[in-house]
């Protein structure tokens, strides 16, 4: 008798843990409603390939104007540049610079790095913030300020654009009207 007891009451456990069981997996296996977008998205994404695929091009103007770049700064080393700034009241200084001035914002290292990181049950790789070359992070903030070497004295000179003022880089000096005025701002006399 108690063998029939023990019986039932296991019967009756088990199919319990059974309603139980597949209750929870019909519960995991509706789609959440971040993969209902994630899938609507993806879809609408083939549809929309499908309907209107990229056109391809027979010539680029862009890939043009990049190699020009290159021909002009990546052939010569110290080729000068000439960097007019213009202020606030229209007022313009110029610097004659060797090579390129660089903004704050280019590294000669990637800015991020990959690293192994504990994520507490599972272990991953993380994308971090590498350390630039001076052993300091940066955000890639203070986009706005520009530095360079002074052509002839090899000074260090730096400024910002933005907040009303702004500047524009020629490879070779420039006798506009707006120009005619400039005042270096280095050492650097532009000589006619």
């Amino acid at each position: 008798m108690r063998s029939r007891l023990t019986h039932r009451i296991l019967a009756a456990l088990a199919v319990v843990f059974l309603a139980v069981g597949l209750t929870a997996c019909e519960e995991e296996s509706k789609p959440s409603s971040r993969s209902k977008e994630n899938k609507a998205r993806n879809s609408n994404y083939d549809e929309l390939v499908a309907k209107q695929p990229a056109a391809k091009l027979d010539y680029s103007p862009t890939r043009e104007t990049k190699n020009f770049w290159i021909k002009t700064w990546g052939k010569q080393a110290n080729k000068l540049s000439y960097v007019y700034i213009q202020n606030a009241d229209g007022q313009y200084g110029y610097y004659v610079l060797k090579g390129l001035p660089v903004t704050y914002c280019v590294s000669l290292l990637p800015p991020e790095t990959k690293t192994r990181g504990d994520l507490g049950q599972y272990d991953g790789d993380l994308i971090v913030q590498g350390p630039s070359m001076d052993g300091t992070y940066s955000s890639q903030s203070n986009c706005t300020s520009y530095y360079g070497e002074d052509a002839e004295s090899g000074a260090y000179v730096e400024w910002s654009v933005g907040a009303n003022q702004s500047y524009f880089l020629y490879s070779e000096p420039m006798d506009l009207p707006q120009f005619k005025d400039a005042v270096p701002l280095g050492k650097t006399k532009i000589k006619n």
